[in-house]
C-alpha cells in the first residue's frame, strides 16, 4: 500500500488542492494512507478537520509531506522550493508544462522522480481527460476576463461586448477550437458579442458550426485572414494547444500593433508557451500589462481563481488515476496506455517527446 502526499499550492494566488474529501476517503479505503500539509485545502473550502475526520494524517509543512510519501499529488508544477524535496523513485502527478519551462526540466530530471503530467494523459481517441476540465473552466473565464478587462478603469476600450439596442457589440476572435475555444464562445455569444473562431481543422469548425447553429463566423486559420481581422477585434482569445509541445506563435507583433489601442488579450495557451508573440506570463497579483497600446491577460493558472469550481472538477477526473497510481505505482503508467503517455520524465530522462523538442535532452543523468 501507498503513502500519498498532498503539499499545499504554493504558486501566486493558487487555491486549488490535488485531493478533495471523496478522493481522500477513497484512497484510504483502498488501504493507502494519506498525508495532507496543514491548511491545503482551505482555498478550497476544504478544512484540516474534513481531512481528519475520513482518516488523513495532517502534517505541518511540505518538508514532512514529501519525506514521507511515495506519491505526490499536486496541482501545478513544482516551485524552486519543492523541487529538491523530490527524490528518486518517488512519483509525482500534477500538471507540468514542461515545454515552456527548460530549467524546471532539468531540475526535475536531477532529482530521479518519476513525473507524471496531467495534461499529457491521453485516450486513444485524442480525448485529454485531465486537461479538459480545467481547458472549460479557464476558457469560460478567458471571456468573462476580457469583458472585465475591456472596462476603461481596467485599461480597456470601454466597451460593452453585448452593445445596447442602437449600439453595436463588440468584436471577440478565438483562436483555436478546441475545449477553451468552445467553452469562451458560450460565454461571449451569451453575452451578445459577435464571435469569429478560427481552427486549422475543417472537421472542427464544421462541428461548431453546428452546435453553434450558425451564431458565429468560423474560419480555417490561414494568416492573412487572421492578419485582416485582428484589427476589428475588442478581444483576442488564445486557445491554441499541442499536448506536450510548445504552442505556436500565430499572432505577430506586427499584428498585434494594428489592433485597436484598449483592446484585450488573453492568451489561454500561455502555459504552454503562448500563441502571441507579444505574450509572457503574468501572475493573479499582477494579471496585465500593455503593449503598444493593448492589453495583455497572460496568468498562466486561470483556474486557481474560482477554486471551489476547479478543484472539485479536477479532482472527479484525476482521481481513478491516482487510484492506480496509487495501488501499482510506476506500473501503472506501463499498464495504462493513456496514463504512460502523462510519463514526462522518468528515472533522469525526459521521455515525452513533446518536451524533449522543446527543451533538448536533460544535461545531467539523475541522482
Amino acid at each position: 500500500m501507498a503513502t500519498v502526499g498532498v503539499p499545499k499550492e504554493i504558486l501566486d494566488n493558487e487555491y486549488r488542492v490535488a485531493l478533495t474529501i471523496a478522493g481522500t476517503r477513497a484512497l484510504i479505503a483502498d488501504g493507502h494512507t494519506v498525508h495532507i500539509q496543514a491548511g491545503a485545502g482551505g482555498g478550497s473550502g476544504i478544512t484540516d478537520n474534513e481531512y481528519k475526520s475520513v482518516g488523513a494524517k495532517i502534517l505541518p509543512d511540505a518538508q514532512s509531506v514529501f519525506a514521507e510519501s511515495e506519491l505526490i499529488l499536486k496541482v501545478k508544477e513544482p516551485q524552486a522550493s519543492e523541487v529538491p524535496l523530490l527524490r528518486k523513485g518517488q512519483l509525482l502527478f500534477t500538471y507540468l508544462h514542461l515545454a515552456a519551462h527548460p530549467k524546471l526540466t532539468y531540475d526535475l530530471c536531477k532529482t530521479g522522480a518519476t513525473c507524471i503530467a496531467y495534461e499529457t494523459v491521453q485516450l486513444e481517441n485524442n480525448y485529454l481527460p485531465l486537461l479538459t476540465p480545467m481547458s472549460e473552466i479557464a476558457g469560460r473565464l478567458a471571456t468573462q476576463i476580457g469583458a472585465t478587462y475591456l472596462e476603461r478603469p481596467m485599461g480597456g476600450r470601454g466597451v460593452l461586448l453585448g452593445g445596447v439596442p442602437g449600439v453595436e457589440p463588440g468584436e471577440v476572435v478565438i483562436i483555436g477550437g478546441g475545449v477553451v475555444g468552445t467553452n469562451a464562445a458560450k460565454i461571449a455569444l451569451g453575452l451578445g458579442a459577435r464571435v469569429t473562431i478560427f481552427d486549422r481543422s475543417l472537421e472542427r469548425l464544421r462541428y461548431l458550426d453546428d452546435i453553434f447553429s450558425g451564431q458565429l463566423r468560423t474560419v480555417f486559420s490561414i494568416g492573412h485572414h487572421l492578419e485582416s481581422i485582428l484589427p476589428t477585434a475588442d478581444l483576442v482569445i488564445g486557445a491554441v494547444l499541442i499536448p506536450g509541445r510548445m504552442a505556436p506563435r500565430v499572432v505577430t507583433a506586427d499584428m498585434v500593433k494594428k489592433m485597436k489601442p484598449g483592446s484585450v488579450i488573453v492568451d489561454v495557451s500561455v502555459d504552454q508557451g503562448g500563441c502571441i508573440e507579444t505574450i509572457h506570463s503574468t501572475t493573479h497579483s499582477a494579471p496585465t500589462y500593455v503593449w503598444e497600446g493593448v492589453v495583455h491577460y497572460a496568468v498562466a493558472n486561470i483556474p486557481g481563481c474560482v477554486p471551489w469550481t476547479s478543484t472539485r472538477a479536477l479532482t472527479n477526473a484525476t482521481l481513478p488515476y491516482v487510484l492506480k497510481l496509487a495501488k501499482f505505482g510506476y506500473q501503472a503508467a506501463l499498464d495504462d496506455p493513456a496514463l504512460n503517455l502523462g510519463v514526462n520524465i522518468h528515472e533522469g530522462r525526459i521521455v515525452c517527446p513533446g518536451v524533449a523538442e522543446a527543451v533538448g535532452p536533460a544535461p545531467v543523468a539523475a541522482k
